[in-house]
């Protein structure tokens, strides 16, 4: 059985794009996004799986490089495909549905996969204003904790976010869907907490880090400066490295029966404060 095959498309703006068919589920095409799913195959090809319009719209907007596009004609709206990859010069492919449902990542899609290269930002090339509010994350485990910290950081338009020690790849595809894109939009820096600490005592960028045992409250604490907020595990909270090595300690008052709160909602009270602080305006 003929397992692709080729046609043309035309799109609005008379472009027209040539779609490769794939019909078969162990095309090597497939093989490899599926294969994709280990963050060690996403290193060694350099590729990352985008699904989603939604996702796949903020990738482009933020110059990421598309690769490869996917789309199953069943599922989708073609006006979708033809906005998206309109004027691009790319590999198109039309997929079946049973093939789509092998490779998505996620139920209930919207039938639109990508192919792009990743972006690997260092610490010395973020780009900071002159009173930063930097968010950072220690040994972050959960993908879907990661996506939500990086929608807090895009909701309070913050500098940065520096994952320290990370124990999940920030494009992993839940990380991508979790935080709804947002992974492209911010700038994303992944180090080592020496190296992170290190660069914040150069630049004059206080830390201050959540932990329980602070005496001082965060709304007791001058974060109108520049500003590294830092959180660790739920499970474990913050490692000696930061609880040492942190200008301050802060925390946030509890007055129920557990002692701590899901790392989102603990970043989102810490940065908003820090952002209210600092006469933020939408």
């Amino acid at each position: 059985m003929q397992s692709q095959s080729f046609f043309p498309l035309f799109l609005r703006n008379n472009f027209i794009a040539m779609i490769t068919k794939l019909t078969s589920l162990v095309n090597p095409r497939i093989k490899h996004i599926v294969q994709l799913s280990k963050s060690r195959e996403r290193k060694l090809h350099d590729t990352i799986v985008v699904e989603g319009y939604r996702e796949i719209h903020m990738a482009l907007m933020h110059g990421f490089k598309l690769k490869e596009f996917y789309f199953c004609p069943e599922i989708t709206d073609s006006s979708k495909v033809d906005e998206l990859i309109a004027s691009k010069n790319i590999e198109l492919f039309e997929i079946s549905k049973a093939i789509f449902e092998k490779v998505a990542y996620r139920e209930n899609s919207d039938g639109l996969l990508a192919l792009f290269t990743p972006k690997y930002l260092a610490l010395e090339e973020m780009q900071l204003s002159t009173n930063p509010l930097i968010l950072v994350v220690e040994s972050v485990e959960k993908p879907g904790n990661l996506g939500a910290l990086l929608r807090t950081a895009d909701a309070g338009r913050l500098d940065a976010i520096v994952v320290c020690d990370a124990r999940t790849d920030i494009y992993n595809p839940n990380v991508i869907r979790s935080s709804l894109g947002c992974v492209f939009s911010q700038q994303v820096v992944t180090c080592s907490n020496a190296e992170a600490m290190a660069f914040f005592r150069a630049r004059g960028i206080r830390t201050f880090a959540a932990a329980l045992p602070a005496k001082k409250f965060y709304h007791e604490t001058n974060l109108n400066v520049s500003a590294a907020i830092v959180m660790g595990t739920e499970a474990d909270g913050l490692t000696d490295a930061w609880l040492n090595g942190a200008d301050e300690q802060i925390k946030i008052p509890m007055g129920g029966k557990v002692d701590s709160l899901n790392v989102s909602t603990s970043a989102a009270i810490l940065v908003f404060e820090a952002l209210r602080q600092r006469g933020f305006r939408y």
